[in-house]
């Protein structure tokens, strides 16, 4: 199996000088990196959409055979898929948008957690009304 290719080696962002001795001080460039709870509330969302298309599935398909009740057991992961979604979403934004220092690690990927918050909202929302219409099926 070959090596690995290594990366280029990164030019040091500045060199401070140590008075009286030949040595410096080298700060590196430290890329940024992709933030992990906005990567998390991305797939929380679809996972809740996709949870609520089952709900809407199983309400409006087996609404004579009590499909009310598997609309009903499927809510419940799908509204806490999309709860999750917003609170890692936010949670994520927030972990963007703070400042850091200069040696610390920066993150990336403001608008991956904002299309998490949505993709959770519209889960969230999909899964209710998907669960309203099949109690209003059932009971019709």
């Amino acid at each position: 199996m070959p090596p690995p290719p290594q990366e280029a080696p990164r030019p040091p962002k500045r060199v401070d000088p140590v008075p009286g001795t030949p040595f410096g001080v080298v700060h590196l460039d430290v890329p940024a990196v992709t933030s992990g709870p906005a990567v998390g509330s991305l797939v929380a969302g679809i996972g809740s959409i996709v949870v609520s298309l089952v709900v809407i599935c199983f309400g409006v398909g087996g609404a004579r055979l009590g499909g009310a009740w598997a609309a009903g057991a499927f809510t419940v992961p799908g509204s806490l898929a999309g709860a999750a979604a917003i609170v890692a979403g936010l949670l994520a934004r927030r972990q963007i948008r703070r400042a850091a220092p200069p040696p610390a690690v920066r993150f990336t990927g403001n608008g991956i957690a904002v299309a998490g918050i949505s993709c959770g909202a519209v889960g969230l929302l999909l899964s209710l009304l998907g669960l309203g219409l099949a109690l209003l099926l059932q009971l019709a």
